[in-house]
């Protein structure tokens, strides 16, 4: 009978260390999937950023240079405020697919498998 009884305890014992692990191990996993997901948007907004800045910089000079065409500077900045408003509206009409892609990359990031290194 003490047999038993000290049996159950092992088992309890190694049960509740099973437990302990498991909850460990998930919650490393969503600490890995986490960061993965914060990295790659960091990197992704650092790359917008570059890109608005390359961009800010390439319409003051096309505002410019449409100015000195057109005889006047403001007509330049007009003409790029029109440009981007076609854009706008463009975007506006693929607002939707463009959400759906957004969503679609974060939940493959989230579940998304790693890789193993030897491969």
């Amino acid at each position: 009978m003490k047999d038993k009884v000290i049996l159950v305890e092992m088992l309890v014992e190694k049960l509740e260390q099973y437990g302990k692990t498991n909850f460990e191990l998930y919650k490393l996993q969503a600490i890995d999937k986490s960061t993965d997901v914060f990295a790659s948007i960091t990197s992704r907004v650092v790359l917008f950023s570059l890109i608005a800045l390359f961009f800010f910089l390439l319409t003051i000079g096309l505002s410019l240079y449409l100015g000195d065409i057109l005889g006047k500077n403001y007509y330049g900045f007009f003409a790029v405020a029109g440009i981007y408003l076609v854009i706008i509206l463009l975007y506006l009409l693929a607002k939707k697919s463009l959400e759906e892609s957004f969503n679609n990359y974060l939940i493959n990031q989230i579940f998304k498998e790693k890789k193993d290194a030897s491969n």
